[in-house]
């Protein structure tokens, strides 16, 4: 098991680094009992949720589900642009079922209202205060639960691209989900976000990602699922994306919230015999590993200990 020194108990796993995602034709999405065992294996002991229906909703049978993982908090995009109504009633049974299983954080993105994260509408004025009308009636609902809700700026959702997290954050008081590697594919900085925005952000999703391929996505020659079957996303230290000044430049401004190494995968698809999938399965933990090391590396040589 990896010493991840100052940071012990503050890291996380997500199922989507074992390729269970919501995006419909994804790839295999294996049984929660095979990811959490894998996750426990990591030597993790927590866990964001995964898609909508993956695990029970009821929160008596997720817990029981979750085999003594913490459950730190779930994904969920949303369509706020409808306005308010619509949007709780999207969020309503997610944040039931993370209040019930002991989550303190419901991590939301604005969705198209599509399958997917490739294409989405521009919005007006109109549609840009109704999205943001929407985000605070999600975020007041899941305060109503004793959740925090954070903004996940997010590849093919409507808060995307550096211009788009600005305005959101000049419009809304809500904290940010910094996900390093939906950042750099959205053509911003991640380092530079630290920097601008870091009292904004209250948990952190940790990607790397390779700049040649994301550069792909935002000019429309690599669909979302086809970049990260072509290798956009890395084990932390394999990327473009400087983690060690991220994570450092974070605990240096007083940021004690979670990580959560999140590196989106797809599993060979169901056609794919079982020894392949499971080989899959031990390479995204292998890849899971490799990023611990490497985190493990920067609280030991770059964090001072408080």
């Amino acid at each position: 098991m990896t010493d991840l020194g100052v940071l012990t108990g503050r890291v996380a796993a997500a199922p989507i680094s074992w390729g269970v995602c919501e995006v419909p034709g994804w790839g295999t999405v294996l049984p929660p009992e095979r990811v959490l065992a894998g996750i426990r294996g990591c030597g993790l002991r927590a866990t964001e949720l995964g898609p909508p229906g993956w695990l029970p909703a009821e929160p008596a049978r997720l817990r029981r589900a979750l085999g003594g993982l913490t459950l730190v908090a779930g994904f969920l995009a949303v369509p706020l642009q409808h306005g308010p109504s619509a949007a709780t009633a999207a969020a309503r049974r997610t944040v039931t079922a993370l209040a019930g299983a002991g989550a303190s954080l419901l991590v939301l993105a604005a969705g198209t209202g599509t399958d997917g994260y490739d294409g989405r509408p521009t919005l007006d004025a109109a549609g840009w205060r109704a999205l943001v009308d929407g985000a605070h009636a999600v975020a007041e609902l899941a305060a109503r639960h004793g959740l925090h809700a954070v903004l996940h700026p997010h590849v093919g959702t409507l808060i995307e691209s550096p211009a788009e997290i600005d305005a959101f954050l000049a419009h809304s008081d809500l904290g940010l989900c910094l996900d390093t590697g939906h950042v750099l594919v959205g053509g911003g900085d991640p380092v530079a976000l630290v920097q601008q925005h870091r009292d904004r952000i209250h948990h952190v999703h940790l990607k790397d990602a390779d700049r040649t391929v994301a550069a792909g996505v935002r000019a429309g020659r690599l669909t979302y699922p086809r970049a990260v079957a072509s290798g956009l996303y890395r084990p932390l230290g394999d990327g473009d994306v400087d983690i060690a000044a991220i994570v450092t430049g974070l605990e240096r401004a007083g940021y004690r919230g979670w990580y959560v190494l999140e590196q989106d995968t797809a599993l060979p698809a169901a056609a794919g015999t079982a020894d392949t999938v499971e080989a899959a399965a031990r390479s995204a933990e292998r890849g899971v590993e490799t990023s611990l090391r490497h985190l493990g590396m920067i609280a030991h040589t770059q964090i001072r200990t408080p």
